[in-house]
């Protein structure tokens, strides 16, 4: 008979299916990706970008660490389901607080964020006892046990806030490529972090998608806003048109062999970097949402500064994310996305002072071609080696 503990870990030989808790899990991320939104809105500045992205990592991070214990762990379990509802708190929380997170309701989105990882790791780390997997999650709680008092420092200080909070990200995002290397428990083995190709590579689809959910539904609600209008309902369609293209770009090729890679990498290795790129594709995909607001509101209106680099910006991080994920998969480049990647600085040259609607029409235009020569059989990248 198996104990409470051996019941909370998920077989290697089970089906891996998302359940029902995981997928409200990952609709607690739709308030948070519109108010970032409405962050880089805001600012579109230089500046602006670097505090959307600071809030961006971190509510991205939160999901990608609870992903990873649904991966280890069974979702139908008790201990499961409480951490999944725990977490879909608190993400929301911090969806809640991200407008003023580095003003007003820092202490909220710090709060939350740390709450979630310190209570996912004392549910699993009780559900676990004298299993001796345990000491990973003891590893684990450790690090961000650590890294949460620099986040609620920051939260209560705001001189040393950004600084802070920088540090503490970045030593949360180096830990699992480390193996939370930790005193007298030592550091995890490689086959302690085997990770599920398959489940994760569904749960990266997944939560792409839901950012891509804020892109259409960004384009719609400026639509509905503005009202209709020729210029208006066409730059509507291009950017209904460009969520799509970026839905293909994401997919295919590299989509569907993003879950043997996972199987056949250094255990955790490769999806942690997957993790890494989904920032900066998501991101990008935030700031075309952006830009999408800013070209239906006014579609007539000339390209200046700030509206002209956040539109070229978006589909531009994301092709990096998207290409360097090609690179991660099939150790070779894209050379339709490196196309693309050289032809966005020249889209911003030559629409500067035109109008909008022909800037989005313009970045459109090159996300189709990429999306074209990238399917083709003469640009599809061939099978790798095993990594």
């Amino acid at each position: 008979m198996e104990s409470g503990s051996e019941r909370l870990l998920r077989r290697r030989e089970d089906p891996v299916r998302t359940s029902f808790l995981e997928l409200l899990f990952d609709l607690s991320f739709v308030l948070a990706l519109s108010q970032l939104s409405d962050v880089l809105l805001a600012d579109l500045s230089v500046i602006g970008a670097l505090r959307t992205l600071l809030l961006l990592a971190p509510i991205f991070w939160v999901w990608l660490s609870v992903t990873s214990s649904t991966d280890w762990y069974d979702p139908g379990t008790g201990a499961v389901r409480l951490l999944l509802g725990g977490a879909a708190l608190g993400s929301l929380l911090m969806g809640v607080a991200v407008v003023e997170a580095l003003d007003d309701r820092a202490l909220m989105f710090a709060g939350a964020y740390v709450a979630v990882h310190l209570g996912r790791g004392l549910i699993v780390g009780i559900a676990l006892r004298r299993h001796p997997l345990r000491r990973r999650i003891l590893r684990v709680l450790t690090w961000y046990g650590v890294t949460g008092v620099l986040w609620l420092a920051g939260a209560v200080v705001p001189a040393v806030r950004v600084p802070l909070w920088l540090v503490a990200l970045a030593v949360d995002l180096v830990g699992p490529m480390l193996g939370w290397p930790t005193a007298r428990l030592g550091r995890t083995r490689p086959d302690e972090l085997r990770l599920s190709g398959q489940h994760l590579a569904e749960r990266f689809q997944q939560i792409f998608i839901i950012s891509l959910g804020e892109l259409i539904l960004s384009a719609g609600l400026s639509y509905a806003q503005a009202g209709p209008s020729p210029s208006r309902t066409a730059t509507f369609l291009l950017a209904f048109a460009g969520a799509v293209l970026i839905g293909l770009l994401y997919m295919t090729p590299a989509g569907v062999a993003l879950a043997p890679a996972i199987d056949r990498s250094t255990p955790a290795r490769l999806a942690v970097t997957v993790g890494y790129l989904h920032i900066v594709m998501i991101a990008g995909v935030v700031a075309t949402a952006v830009g999408t607001e800013l070209a239906i509101a006014r579609p007539t209106a000339p390209a200046k500064t700030g509206a002209l680099v956040v539109t070229v910006a978006g589909p531009t991080l994301f092709l990096v994310g998207r290409m360097l994920l090609s690179a991660a998969i099939h150790r070779r480049f894209s050379w339709p996305q490196l196309a693309a990647l050289l032809a966005m600085p020249a889209v911003a040259v030559v629409t500067v002072e035109l109008p909008l609607l022909v800037l989005a029409a313009a970045t459109t235009s090159v996300l189709f071609l990429t999306a074209a020569l990238d399917h083709t059989s003469f640009f599809a990248p061939r099978p790798s080696r095993p990594a």
